[in-house]
């Protein structure tokens, strides 16, 4: 399946600077396996050793948390969206 990905800023060097690139991928999984290897270094910034999702990283598909679906193993439909957000931490209340 396609699937359009939204590339936050602190990425964007690895995606010579796109915002928003296309991948391939059957599941979540396959999508961050296809976008290493068209923009090396990047799951490394998004998955742990072990391949599980960073803990301050978040995967949006079409506007839901992965991680109230299937997490990395939810299957897509082509023309998804995936967005990838870092968690912002801070601040006084």
């Amino acid at each position: 399946m396609a699937v359009k990905v939204r590339i936050p800023t602190p990425l964007r060097k690895i995606t010579n600077g796109s915002d928003e690139v296309v991948a391939e991928g059957a599941n979540i999984s396959e999508v961050i396996e296809d976008l290493e290897k068209n923009y090396p270094g990047i799951k490394e910034r998004i998955c742990e050793e072990s391949g599980e999702l960073r803990r301050f990283v978040n995967l949006y598909l079409n506007d839901e948390d992965i991680r109230f679906k299937e997490n990395l193993e939810t299957t897509l439909s082509d023309n998804d969206e995936l967005s990838i957000i870092p968690a912002i931490a801070g601040g006084i209340c």
